[in-house]
């Protein structure tokens, strides 16, 4: 844990809000922060239950809620090389390292790393499981963290 700066939260984007990027400046900050190359960033995933379900509700004129709805590791890893692809900053550059984790601390958790652009796609999801999902974008990696990081790696031989 001394490794890591500031945890952050990825909500989820919408159609139309796309520009909540908040949680971008504080990677960036941990990243080009303490020592040689920065912080890790542990970043929380938005999870979204007992929403209201507007439409339905006029129907009906009931409250309805929508079903609850978790963030996945590989949507935050898009949403955000989509943020970097328009600020261009580096702090989630496609190459950057990563670690998806999914239930950490329960006896099926599972723990995958990979650049971002590899955790962004598809095949993440099905091999983390399911929720609740975590994703660490990382800083600067020590010797025994690169162990750990090739250990884990989505594309490892097995």
């Amino acid at each position: 844990l001394y490794r890591f700066g500031e945890t952050v939260s990825i909500v989820f984007f919408t159609e139309t809000w796309r520009h909540g990027d908040s949680f971008y400046d504080k990677i960036l900050r941990n990243n080009s922060g303490k020592g040689e190359g920065g912080l890790h960033t542990l970043c929380l995933l938005d999870i979204k239950v007992h929403e209201m379900d507007f439409d339905k509700m006029i129907q009906t004129g009931k409250p309805v809620y929508m079903p609850p709805t978790f963030m996945t590791a590989s949507v935050a890893a898009s949403q955000l090389l989509e943020i970097e692809e328009r600020r261009g900053d580096g702090a989630c550059a496609t190459d950057r390292p990563a670690i998806a984790m999914a239930r950490v601390g329960a006896k099926d958790q599972v723990i995958l790393s990979g650049s971002l652009e590899r955790l962004s796609r598809d095949d993440v999801d099905e091999k983390l499981g399911a929720p609740l999902h975590s994703l660490i974008v990382c800083g600067e990696l020590h010797d025994l963290e690169k162990e750990f990081f090739d250990h884990f790696n989505i594309d490892k031989e097995v």
